[in-house]
């Protein structure tokens, strides 16, 4: 597995330096979340400094892809506004398009994204034609780039879990640039089907993988052990996937070295139970 980590969870360092811990910690990939602190997308130096992040991940041996989540990121008083579905959806355009650009700087192959939350009123069906209207125009950059999307179901928005990533995938003609973002977490989450299952639906779409702990029906990012999730057979069934597993803990950046160190070894032990069909390896009491 080739372990990464969202830099969101390293909002009290600066880039280089959340790099440079966490190859020493082990990990070969960085999820770079575009935001005010890493990778500011309306830096003047947008272009220098994605050239030099470029060089520092090379000589670490990091391989990267880019990650849109920012909260407050192109609205500084409405979290996650606007979306592909919003009234006023060309600013999230704009910006998922610069996004691809910064990807194929970075070498990164993937650039992920997810909908957002259908406005009041709107009906379903309009919602996800809006929708499907603006991937497929970011599906054309894609193209002229040679990225992939990343689309992520996040619980509360309209693309919520694998059957509303499965209709939109149909609606842009299971483009082959339109992947998914898989994360584990969710999958427990929402999903009516057990993880293992989830994941092997799954996996024939997925470019980019997310992972941390979670408890049934409550979107609350965890540290390993501290959730329900048993991970064994998780990573077991992503066994033939090739592209980054980015723990994506973005409340933890107070204590992001060492949440990063736990995680990686926790991640580990699970991976020695999924290859070797060890039990207990992927569901502690604790993280102690």
């Amino acid at each position: 597995m080739k372990w990464a980590y969202c830099t969101n969870g390293f909002a009290g360092h600066r880039l280089p330096e959340a790099l440079a811990v966490l190859a020493d910690l082990g990990y070969t990939g960085a999820a770079i979340t575009l935001d005010h602190g890493h990778l500011d997308p309306f830096s003047p130096g947008l272009a220098a400094e994605v050239s030099r992040i470029a060089g520092i991940c090379a000589r670490l041996g990091l391989g990267t892809v880019v990650e849109t989540g920012g909260r407050y990121t192109l609205d500084p008083l409405r979290k996650h506004h606007p979306t592909l579905i919003s009234e006023d959806a060309g600013r999230r355009v704009e910006f998922l398009v610069m996004a691809m650009r910064v990807a194929a700087d970075l070498g990164a192959p993937v650039v992920h994204l997810w909908s957002g939350v259908r406005p009041d009123g709107m009906p379903e069906a309009e919602a996800y034609t809006r929708l499907a209207r603006q991937c497929a125009r970011l599906l054309d950059e894609a193209d002229r780039v040679g990225v992939t999307l990343g689309f992520e179901p996040e619980p509360g928005m309209l693309v919520a879990d694998l059957d509303g990533y499965e209709r939109l995938r149909a609606m842009l003609g299971a483009h082959p640039r339109f992947g998914l973002t898989l994360d584990i977490g969710h999958c427990h989450c929402v999903e009516r089907e057990d993880l293992a299952t989830c994941v092997r639906r799954a996996l024939p779409y997925t470019v980019h993988v997310q992972i941390e702990d979670m408890r049934r029906g409550v979107h609350e990012h965890l540290e390993f052990g501290e959730g329900e999730i048993d991970f064994v057979p998780a990573l077991a069934a992503l066994r033939g996937y090739r592209g980054l597993v980015a723990v994506e803990l973005a409340r933890h950046s107070h204590a992001a070295p060492q949440v990063a160190r736990r995680s990686i070894d926790f991640l580990r032990r699970a991976h020695e139970g999924a290859r070797t069909g060890v039990a207990g390896l992927g569901r502690p009491a604790g993280r102690g």
